[in-house]
């Protein structure tokens, strides 16, 4: 297997770049379009575990707008292969001593690239 493969990792930054823009932009449609459309998919939050497609893109439906605004501290992205890739960061809001984490797993599907899984969390 081959890791961080040149032009797959451009891909896979471009995109995580994208979800970055669309989260801090409220860009629902883009978040929407980047998570993969199946029942399998899930996303542990700070105060919320969603299963499956359908309960992430309702909980992204019902967020505050407001302060999502956040600092990228470090970002690490590794790419397995040309289809499958993990992204990880740690954040800070403004305001905020706590740091965030923030993990996905991105999949290429027919689509493009999906999150299929992601977990983020607040250290204290």
């Amino acid at each position: 297997m081959e890791i961080n493969l040149p032009e797959v990792l451009a891909e896979m930054t471009a995109q995580f770049q994208r979800y970055e823009k669309a989260l801090t932009g409220n860009d629902v449609a883009v978040l929407d379009e980047l998570f993969w459309d199946s029942p399998h998919t899930l996303r542990y939050g700070a105060t919320e575990n969603l299963y499956g497609y359908d309960e992430i893109q309702a909980f992204r439906a019902g967020r505050p707008s407001a302060g999502l605004e956040r600092t990228l501290l470090k970002t690490v992205i590794t790419t397995y292969g040309r289809d499958f890739a993990t992204a990880n960061c740690e954040f800070q809001r403004a305001g905020s001593a706590k740091t965030g984490r923030q993990s996905q797993t991105w999949l290429r599907t027919p689509q493009g690239w999906r999150v299929v899984a992601a977990h983020v969390s607040l250290l204290g």
